[in-house]
Parts: structure tokens; sequence; C-alpha cells
């Protein structure tokens, strides 16, 4: 397998109506839905920087992601996570789906990142990404991004249950300025240990 994983930009934007095919070919497979794009809607990703392709050395393309922006910047989204068949098995999608991450947490440092999935193999790479299952109530409530899920054959299982569940796992990691925050304080009480074990040993402390 010699696909390599890019930031997609204008030059990528030909391939908008394959990868369009290829979501398709991909959800009826899984027998599952997935928020159905035009060719345009993936194009536009493209050239603004907001997606990640896999390319094989012959420039044939072997997957794709893409960055969606919700709530008015305070979640993002990384969608149509897809490989072409033939490029399967060979951790291609943990790869496209690291950089899609970090795409993500570098152009909006302020948004947490989540994701609705089905698949098992989603849900890992999720998890070692560092997010966590919670209820759909944590996630965005932008109309918008729930209307994606009418295209999906279990669209009725949320309707019946008031958009509150359904067979997906709503999975959310947090904002990059949030882990920064988190870091630092880990950081200043580990430093605050370490100064008061200093402390207890010091000559000063064992005479008293």
């Amino acid at each position: 397998m010699n696909a390599k994983v890019h930031i997609a930009g204008e030059a990528h934007a030909t391939f908008a109506e394959e990868i369009c095919s290829l979501l398709e070919i991909s959800a009826q497979q899984r027998g599952t839905g997935i928020a159905r794009r035009s060719p345009d809607y993936i194009r536009r990703k493209i050239e603004a920087g907001n997606a990640i392709i896999a390319l094989t050395g012959e420039g044939k393309l072997a997957g794709f992601c893409y960055v969606e922006v919700w709530s008015h910047g305070k979640y993002v989204a990384n969608s149509g996570l897809v490989v072409a068949h033939e490029f399967r098995q060979f951790g291609l999608a943990k790869k496209i789906k690291r950089q899609a991450f970090n795409l993500a947490r570098d152009k909006y440092p302020a948004a947490r990142v989540f994701g609705i999935t089905t698949s098992l193999a989603v849900m890992k790479i999720n998890s070692e990404l560092g997010y966590k299952p919670v209820t759909f109530s944590e996630l965005t409530q932008d109309e918008d991004f729930w209307l994606g899920c009418q295209s999906c054959p279990n669209h009725d299982i949320l309707q019946r249950c008031g958009h509150k569940m359904c067979l997906c796992t709503g999975m959310l990691a947090p904002s990059k300025i949030e882990e920064m925050e988190a870091d630092q304080g880990f950081n200043l009480v580990e430093m605050v240990m370490k100064i008061e074990d200093k402390n207890l040993q010091s000559p000063e402390a064992v005479a008293a």
C-alpha cells in the first residue's frame, strides 16, 4: 500500500465526483447511512483546505475525510471518512482520521471535536485520539448537522427518540485550548508536589 495522506488543496478538487461515488458505495456496503454531499460541497471543502485526501503514487484516490464547523465555531466534526476497498486493512483510515483530527484542532483550536458512528473501527480510532463516548445532548445542537441524518436508514429511530439517541455512538474530544489548559494544570500540580516533597526532605524539615 503506497498511498500518502495530504491536506487537500485546489489541485485535488477534480476528485470531488469520485469522492461522492466512493462515499455512496461505502454506505451501501455497510448498510448504514451517511450524510449525502454534492460534488460542489466536497469541492468547496477541498478548496478551503478543510479536507484530507489519500492518493497513490500514480495519483489514484485511496481515501478521504473533511472537516465541518458547527454551532458558530463551538464544534467541529471530521466527516465523510472513507477508504477505497482495495486500500483497506492497511491502517490508512487511521492515518487519514488522525490528520483530519489535527487539521480540525489546528484551524479551530477553541472548538470541541465530535462525531457519531456505528463503526467499531472508527470508535477505536476515536478513542486513541482522545474522544470519549457522550450522550447526544453534549454534541452540537445545530439543526443542519442533524438534518444530515435524514439519508440514514436509521433516521426513524433518531426521530422516535427525540434526537437524544440512535444506533450511532456520540463521541467528543476536548478542544485544543482545553487540552492545553488541562496539561498546564497537571504540570502545575506536579510541580507543587515536587516542591513539597523537596521541602519535606530538606535538612530543616528533618530537624524540625
